[in-house]
């Protein structure tokens, strides 16, 4: 039976890829590497060097492929979403049919890992469920964004006795900050949703492409560092054509 391996290659710095994450992709006959176009063409390329710096396996090889824009929410987000996950699940059963073979194995490489805010395994079940091709499954972990930010801002996630919650910039807009929880962490925030918090005494310690070469790191009084942020999100989105970002927000002592 095929293999697959969904493997977390970290947030960006290729020294924070495993040791059984090296193990994971020499084993893979073939590595599908993701293409979402030029603006994010750096992505790829990162993915590239990560296979340059540790796959030895010299039967190994490389298979990218295209991944499809996702249409603007319409007449829901998650109506969108599914849209999108149902057509990326054909692309990765072609993938998996055509670039596999029958004992063979093959493996994505993932950002950060795979169990938070990626859908590779929620696309991976529905390909599963189509029963058109099997497959057995292996989850390789990687380091997250998160544990990325903390150790950039020299930090802990969470408080003594306090609970951290971990969001989206959506949420994080709709709800504002818990009341169960001192300590927030936002991911997926395209809009600066911080600048909807209320509480302008909060504490956010933000930061973007962290653990790469390009890493940019700011925390302050939310009233007091927001602006700068903004500003230094942007250009640095206008200087590189992408950007990924996360943050975390304080409740002041």
């Amino acid at each position: 039976m095929r293999k697959v391996l969904v493997i977390g290659i970290g947030a960006g710095n290729p020294e924070h890829v495993t040791v059984q994450a090296i193990n994971g992709l020499n084993r893979a006959d073939v590595l599908f590497i993701p293409d979402k176009g030029a603006r994010k063409s750096e992505l790829a390329e990162l993915r590239r060097d990560i296979c340059d710096r540790f796959v030895t396996n010299p039967a190994s090889r490389r298979v990218e492929f295209d991944v499809p824009v996702r249409a603007e929410p319409a007449p829901s987000y998650h109506a969108t979403v599914d849209d999108w996950h149902e057509e990326i699940a054909g692309i990765y059963e072609r993938l998996l049919l055509e670039e596999i073979a029958e004992d063979g194995c093959g493996a994505f490489l993932i950002w950060g890992d795979p169990s938070l805010y990626d859908s590779a395994l929620r696309i991976l079940d529905r390909v599963s469920r189509r029963d058109n091709v099997g497959f057995e499954l292996e989850v390789i972990p990687g380091i997250t964004a998160i544990q990325a930010l903390a150790a950039g801002h020299k930090m802990a996630l969470n408080r003594i006795g306090d609970p951290f919650l971990v969001t989206t910039g959506r949420r994080l807009t709709e709800q504002g900050l818990p009341d169960n929880a001192g300590t927030t962490v936002v991911m997926l925030d395209g809009r600066c949703s911080f600048q909807s918090v209320a509480d302008k005494d909060a504490i956010i310690h933000w930061g973007a492409y962290l653990g790469t070469a390009d890493e940019i790191l700011i925390h302050g009084r939310l009233g007091d560092v927001e602006d700068e942020i903004v500003r230094t999100r942007e250009a640095a989105r206008l200087r590189k054509g992408w950007i990924m970002d996360t943050y975390l927000l304080r409740k002041p002592d």
